[in-house]
């Protein structure tokens, strides 16, 4: 494959703040970056070098879009995988657009990992109520049932608790195609990001573990409080996803461990994943200049870990009473602040993060979380 050498334009579909994360790198490597979304004014655009604002449905839009760079990527799943294709007959894209449709959508996503004998929850793909409620009858409850598309930060789920909740549970979920999955007593949630050339070379950042507050990603932090064997049999799953899927990119797998040892698949993300924005400060090579490195065809970089880090989310409920004390926040050594350029924050909604580093993870968590909890204080004047 011929490389995209610095000096290129590279075309990103979404304009959300991993692509921001993404042009800041590539820019860095000399690179400039075109955008397209509907949206105007977007984190990735206000870094980019051109923003395009159009439909994704707009087909021709996306094709001269895609004529005017030398590779294109997303920042997203949800891109229409027709916008992938459109885009694929002007210039290579990176992930492949079959790695968009498995990815964007549960029931294809699930149905491929157990096909390929990879370990995931046991599930049912339902279209119906009555679907739904035979599929409850063999997976018992306990039971999540998700929507089969356009579900995150746990947006289109519902909890079934007993098989009379059949019908609302339905209802939840939009009447629409869903996946029900049994009810997991997980001890906790890791995830794998790794990185793969289009010449099948890979690097991974390890395990990284995740803690969640209402389905929303709040802490992420490396290394991983799992045992050594844990951790290498997540990345060789990691791996092994990524050639089954034949992925030139970043993939992130995500993994719950059950209370007696066991790893099963979550979800997959064919792209840099909140989990691993603590890389940009840890690590030798962050996910996005990987992300970079994979889709133009360069040597993936060192993934060497510089120290042990955490990440905490800051999501739009902080400027709830007031704009937070970032001069608290920014007086913490070792703290690192991202804002990704969102004008309107509103209750869970992703506006940045904080990254620490420190001589263990724990210590690590302790000094983000500190940090965070700081930019609620009121401002002495």
């Amino acid at each position: 494959m011929k490389p995209v050498l610095p000096g290129a334009a590279i075309g990103v579909l979404g304009s959300g703040q991993l692509g921001r994360m993404f042009t800041i790198a590539a820019r860095r490597m000399g690179y400039r970056v075109h955008t397209f979304s509907p949206d105007a004014d977007t984190p990735t655009g206000q870094v980019a070098d051109v923003e395009v604002t159009a439909s994704y449905d707009d087909l021709r839009a996306v094709r001269e879009f895609a004529r005017r760079v030398g590779v294109v990527t997303f920042e997203f799943e949800n891109v229409p995988a027709a916008a992938a294709r459109a885009a694929a007959e002007c210039v290579p894209v990176r992930p492949a657009g079959s790695v968009l449709h498995t990815t964007q959508q549960r029931a294809r996503e699930k149905t491929f990992l157990a096909q390929s004998g990879f370990p995931v929850t046991p599930f049912r793909v339902v279209t119906s109520a009555a679907e739904l409620g035979r599929a409850l009858d063999e997976l018992g409850t306990p039971a999540v049932l998700k929507s089969a598309a356009f579900g995150y930060d746990g947006k289109g789920q519902f909890a079934i608790q007993a098989r009379e909740q059949t019908a609302e549970a339905w209802r939840a979920v939009g009447g629409k195609e869903g996946v029900l999955e049994a009810f997991i007593d997980f001890e906790k949630e890791i995830s794998v990001v790794g990185a793969r050339g289009a010449d099948g070379c890979f690097e991974h950042f390890g395990a990284i573990e995740n803690r969640h507050e209402h389905h929303i990603l709040d802490v992420s932090f490396t290394p991983a409080r799992i045992p050594e064997r844990l951790e290498s049999e997540a990345v060789e799953i990691a791996h092994a996803v990524m050639e089954e899927l034949n992925v030139a990119g970043v993939l992130c797998v995500e993994f719950f461990i059950t209370r007696d040892g066991r790893l099963l698949i979550n979800e997959l993300a064919p792209r840099p994943h909140n989990s691993g924005h603590l890389t940009i400060d840890a690590c030798i090579t962050s996910q996005f200049e990987q992300q970079l490195r994979a889709v133009c065809g360069l040597p993936l970089g060192s993934t060497r870990r510089l120290q042990p880090a955490a990440m905490a989310n800051l999501l739009g409920d902080l400027w709830n009473r007031h704009e937070p004390n970032w001069q608290a926040a920014t007086a913490f050594p070792g703290v690192k602040l991202h804002l990704y350029g969102k004008t309107e924050p509103r209750p869970g909604r992703k506006m940045g993060h904080l990254t620490a580093l420190g001589e263990t993870a724990e210590q690590a968590v302790q000094l983000v979380l500190a940090a965070r909890a700081s930019l609620e204080r009121t401002r002495d004047c």
